[in-house]
This record gives structure tokens, sequence and C-alpha cells, in this order.
């Protein structure tokens, strides 16, 4: 890890950007990132966490990163992706955290918003595809009745009111990040071996932890566009993710989740 110099400018906002397999969209991701962070009077950092990539991705990651300060590449073994955002966290320097997916569906402007929000009244900042102001472009029908499936399970099981817990654009201050990652029981680093991309519900643990210890949070509402090349799998990925909600429910009634555990 970096070591801030004593006197230099404090960190304001660290992007996390989990990437898997990701060479065909993740140098214009990078150029578009940097671009508009450079736009905002914020001191940030970019970290690509590379989920042991086995394409041309940590080629891209690297030499962005040997090219822009502000660009960190963090070459990882594969684990999925809760491990990648969790190695990125556990990495930032930001004052505020914020982690969004590879293909931008949620456009990257929100990112000054959800600053804004992190900076005031909220702990955790929540992008929502749902309520009023928000909109699904392009999403097959398919995606979108699981989506509200899964949805529906979680708010009976174990998050009521949320309607929406899994757009990957989510943001939280240092200490909330840093307290919710380390208190996660869902994946642990050094589980068992994975195979392929592995999207699961981990949002829904932290997200359940952050109400459980009383967090403030905010959701905002997005415009979110499907973009092809998903790395989520319907099938497989849908029964994981289903799995984690009634674990975490067990976990919680185990006491896995009491402050300080």
């Amino acid at each position: 890890m970096r070591l801030m110099i004593p006197g230099s400018k404090v960190m304001d906002l660290s992007v996390i950007i989990p990437a898997y397999n990701e060479e065909q969209r993740l140098p214009a991701t990078i150029d578009e990132a940097c671009f508009f962070l450079n736009s905002l009077a914020i001191e940030w950092e970019l970290l690509v966490a590379d989920d042991g990539s086995t394409d041309g991705t940590p080629d891209i990651a690297e030499r962005a990163a040997r090219e822009r300060p502000n660009v960190r590449h963090l070459r990882l073994r594969h684990g999925g992706k809760a491990l990648a955002v969790r190695a990125g966290v556990n990495a930032a320097e930001g004052r505020r955290i914020i982690f969004t997916d590879a293909d931008l569906a949620t456009p990257i402007n929100y990112i000054d918003e959800m600053f804004r929000l992190l900076d005031s009244e909220c702990d955790v900042v929540i992008g929502s595809r749902e309520g009023a102001g928000a909109e699904r472009q392009g999403e097959p029908f398919h995606r979108h009745w699981m989506g509200r499936m899964y949805n529906y399970v979680v708010q009976a099981v174990l998050l009521p009111g949320i309607k929406d817990t899994q757009c990957g654009f989510k943001g939280f201050r240092r200490d909330v990040a840093k307290d919710l990652f380390s208190s996660s029981a869902l994946y642990p680093d050094g589980g068992r071996e994975v195979r392929g991309p592995l999207v699961t519900g981990f949002d829904v643990e932290l997200l359940f932890l952050a109400r459980k210890r009383g967090y403030r949070m905010c959701e905002m509402p997005v415009v979110w566009k499907h973009v092809s090349g998903s790395k989520v799998r319907p099938g497989i990925d849908g029964l994981l993710m289903l799995k984690d909600v009634f674990q975490v429910r067990l976990n919680d009634l185990r006491g896995r989740y009491s402050n300080g555990s």
C-alpha cells in the first residue's frame, strides 16, 4: 500500500472496478472513468481489482497504472467478484469508497452525486434501478423478471423496503466499508476454488450488516443500461445468490454478525 506523505493532500475518493476477463471493454472503461474523475475538484484514485483474469486484462490494467498516476492495478488470484471488491476496499486510501462494474452499465457520472451523498447524510449509498427517477434500459425480459423475483425473496428474508440490492454501483464512507467488508462471512479469503465468473449475493450481506449496525443507508435512483457480454449467468448465479440470502439469515441466527466479531 502506498503511504500518504505528511502534509500531502488527503485522498478523497477511491473508485474500485472489479474485472474478470474484461480485455474488450476495460481500455474504454478506464479512459471514460479517468476523464470524468479528472473533472471533479477532488483527489481520487482508480483501482482495477483484477480477479485472476486469463486474457489481456492484467496487461491493460498494468499499462494504465504505469501511464496514469491515479490508476492502481491489483493483481489477484481468481476468487470471484466478492473477493475482488473486498481486496479493493482493503487497498483503498480514499475517505469515500465506491465500486462499479467494468461495463459501466451505471454511467460513471453518477459518482458525483454518490460522493456528495456520502459527504453529507449517508454512510452507505445504493445505486437503485427501481423507484421514482430510476430506469432500466434495454434489459432482457428474463433478466428483469429473475431480478424482481430475487428481490422479493431478499425483502421477505433480510431487507424489507430495499427495492434493488444488486445494482453493481455502491458507495461507502471509508470506516463503514472497512467495518462491513471485514465482518463479511460469505466468500472468505482462501475459500474454495473458483472456475469462471462468480457473481454472487455478497451485496445483500453488506447491506444487511449495514442496517443491523445502524448505518444510514440511502437509495439513489439511476438510469441503468443493459450491456451485452454480462458475466452474470442467470441459472447458476441465480441459485448461488438465493443460497447466499438464506446463508446470511442463518449466519445471523448463529450470532456471526455481532458487533466486534
